[in-house]
């Protein structure tokens, strides 16, 4: 019997194939035989609960797969992370650091006789830990198992919750409801939107892409000799500009130098931009930067990728992770890095438009939030914060934008050292929460961001004690606290506008199909588009309006209806 719960209450879930769920509830437990327990989820799912459990990836993918979109859920490894700066995010490593345990090594593979030293029947070991045993799956075996499964979820969830709404919230005017505990939600949902990512993926029209591609890289390969000599003869394009020696390996920079010296130009190395001012005035170093972008695509865009990546319905599908470093979303498949020359292919079929919505000057915006600085703050409430920071500054804006993004990386060097001194005298506050957290980096100290996010540092302490403050590995642990106590909040930012957004598209054919860092793009029904745009739009609105309530901060969006990608840049 699963009792009437309240919109929002905590409900643990372990689905078991084929058997049926395993539930957990303050006060409570039981398990529902079913041969389809997805479909009972969509049933309960209509009570309003919170769905808890332990991975969305490992208990979420099945309800995706299904149609099943939950409203809410609270992702243990997704918190866990929040909470305690967990890098893992398996059963054994969040219940370990729900009980204060050293994490142990992830269970793989057979169980071997170190696994079974300390095992019994009972779920938890005499140490403690996790049973190696259920941790391999022993709790889809039963719907005993399954519902004593969800119990151990629902007290680290009731832990996490207690953790959580302990940790300070550092809005300039807290609501009742503390940011720490929405930032938990928020990053719950995130998880859950990355297996949703993963299962939508993002529509290609297959007979741009393989124009593009041909056009970059040569024809379609039939054979990997084909392919060696394609590659040969665009490696040939380049050194026919750089006569007077033997073709060089056009892959190895130091050859490249060798190159570039044969027409006079001596450069320390050969980044992109250090070669671009050649390029209008030496047709040589043109077809140099021509081929590294025909390179790129062709080695890790090219036919292979579309064939590997992009499936028969023409969307190109990666795995997405929630968090990672400081906190931001990622995704493999290219999904992150596509090149702007392909995301003219990036759209979706007849009927079907992409609505882009851009953060504006994000980092910036967060630092005056989180710092509280009340004129940087003042600076944020215009469209364009770049211009009043000019003015204060007393320089041109390019400087003005310099100035900031030196003050938030810790660039101290050059230009942008004397812009950031510019900084500290108009802006003492952000520059005073940025050095801050730059000293706690240095000594190793832990740190937590605006949302509560635990940044691991201390067990660099004895490390870093032992280079010096002055070393290397100081500076850079330095340089990482102090940009990623913007950078994190930023993301912790975008994520809850993220979930803002897809609850407000529940009930839709709209999906979220791409986040990438500051940028979202949902694919919608061409009528549904306006509407669509100005929901985005209004979620970001409503999500300043607690995540950085009392701040005077403004947040703003470039969003466009668009066919393709490529069209909103």
């Amino acid at each position: 019997m699963i009792p009437d719960l309240r919109r929002g209450d905590p409900l643990a879930v372990v689905l078991a194939p084929g058997l049926g769920l395993g539930l957990a509830w303050p006060g409570g437990s039981t398990s529902v035989a079913s041969s389809d327990p997805v479909a009972l989820v969509a049933e309960v799912e209509e009570r309003g609960a919170r769905w808890v459990w332990w991975s969305a990836r490992e208990h979420a993918s099945s309800l995706v797969a299904a149609g099943v979109r939950p409203r809410a859920c609270w992702d243990l490894g997704a918190v866990s992370r929040l909470v305690h700066g967990a890098w893992r995010e398996d059963e054994g490593a969040v219940w370990a650091l729900h009980r204060g345990l050293e994490v142990p090594p992830e269970a793989e593979g057979e169980l071997s006789l170190l696994d079974l030293a300390g095992e019994a029947d009972d779920v938890v070991r005499p140490d403690g830990q996790l049973s190696r045993e259920w941790l391999r799956g022993s709790w889809s075996r039963s719907l005993d198992a399954a519902q004593t499964w969800a119990r151990l979820a629902l007290e680290v969830q009731q832990g996490q919750e207690r953790l959580v709404r302990a940790l300070p919230d550092r809005r300039r005017e807290p609501g009742p409801t503390s940011l720490p505990y929405l930032t938990a939600l928020s990053e719950s949902m995130a998880s859950l939107l990355a297996v949703e990512l993963g299962h939508d993926g993002l529509a290609i029209d297959r007979s741009v892409l393989d124009e593009l591609l041909a056009a970059t890289v040569g024809p379609r390969p039939a054979s990997e000799a084909e392919e060696i000599a394609t590659r040969r003869a665009r490696d040939e394009q380049v050194w026919r500009e750089f006569p007077g020696g033997d073709p060089v390996d056009l892959r190895n920079p130091a050859n490249v130098r060798d190159l570039l010296r044969r027409i006079g130009i001596d450069v320390p190395d050969t980044r992109s931009w250090r070669l671009e001012p050649y390029a209008e005035a030496s047709p040589a170093v043109a077809a140099l930067l021509r081929w590294r972008k025909a390179e790129r695509i062709a080695t890790t865009y090219g036919w292979s990728w579309s064939e590997r990546d992009i499936g028969d319905d023409d969307r190109l599908r990666g795995v997405w992770g929630a968090s990672e470093g400081a906190g931001r979303m990622t995704a493999s498949a290219g999904l992150h890095n596509l090149p702007a020359e392909l995301r003219v292919a990036v759209r979706p079929p007849a009927g079907r438009m992409l609505v882009r919505a851009d953060l504006g000057q994000i980092e910036p915006r967060v630092l005056a939030a989180v710092s509280g600085d009340t004129g940087l703050a003042a600076a944020a409430r215009e469209p364009d914060m770049y211009a009043p920071v000019a003015a204060a500054l007393r320089s041109d804006r390019p400087t003005a934008k310099v100035a900031v993004l030196a003050a938030m990386y810790g660039q101290t060097s050059g230009p942008a050292g004397e812009a950031l001194k510019d900084m500290e005298r108009a802006y003492p506050v952000a520059i005073a929460f940025l050095r801050d957290a730059e000293e706690h980096g240095r000594r190793g100290e832990d740190l937590r961001t605006y949302g509560g996010r635990l940044l691991r540092l201390s067990s660099l302490a004895e490390a870093l004690a032992d280079a010096g403050p002055e070393s290397h590995a100081a500076h850079s642990y330095g340089r990482f606290a102090r940009n990623a106590v913007v950078q994190g909040a930023a993301a912790e930012l975008f994520k809850a506008w993220a979930a803002t957004v897809r609850a407000g598209l529940a009930g839709s054919t709209a999906r979220i199909v791409l986040c990438l860092h500051d940028e979202l793009l949902v694919e919608c029904d061409e009528a549904d588009a306006p509407r669509v745009a100005g929901l985005v739009d209004e979620a970001l609105q409503s999500t300043a309006s607690w995540w950085c309530s009392g701040s005077g901060v403004r947040l703003v969006s470039d969003t466009s209806v668009v066919r393709c990608w490529a069209d909103a840049h």
